[in-house]
């Protein structure tokens, strides 16, 4: 993620088609706490073009293996979670308990997904409902916190 495909007035994650798998670019929603989370990593790290920048280089960005890197130190195994992981959680939670429809969590997720006649959807397809989404998501994580019981179903 770089500053500059952050757009914190509309809310949203611009990725250029040259960094998606499917090079087709992709707009993520973003709820205002996961902005609010980045403005307030701007000022430890805005001198890289790097939101999560290297710890060896602001010039790169951190390694896809950072994060299980962080969560093997954290005591967790590999049998037990993974970064990529979490991709997977969040898709079955927001299927399973929060009743999204999968194609939505599919587009979200910039899977390719492929309608009757075989076309990869337009990745702006139901932007408005993937804002929602992320927001019902963002609130459900803060309850996590919270330590509240979760398991209530989208209304």
């Amino acid at each position: 993620m770089e500053w500059a495909e952050l757009d914190f007035e509309a809310a949203q994650w611009r990725i250029p088609a040259e960094k998606m798998k499917m090079r087709e670019p992709h707009i993520v929603p973003l709820a205002p706490q996961a902005l609010a989370l980045l403005k307030d990593l701007q000022p430890l790290n805005s001198r890289s073009r790097y939101v999560f920048p290297s710890p060896r280089s602001k010039d790169r960005p951190m390694s896809e293996n950072a994060v299980n890197v962080a969560l093997r130190t954290l005591g967790y195994d590999r049998d037990t979670v993974t970064g990529h992981g979490f991709r997977a959680t969040a898709r079955t939670i927001l299927d399973e308990k929060l009743r999204y429809r999968v194609e939505v969590i599919e587009m979200q997720l910039a899977h390719a997904v492929r309608d009757l006649l075989g076309r990869a959807y337009n990745r702006t397809k139901y932007l408005e409902e993937r804002k929602d989404m992320m927001q019902h998501w963002a609130d459900y994580l803060d309850k996590l916190k919270a330590g509240a019981d979760v398991v209530q179903l989208r209304a």
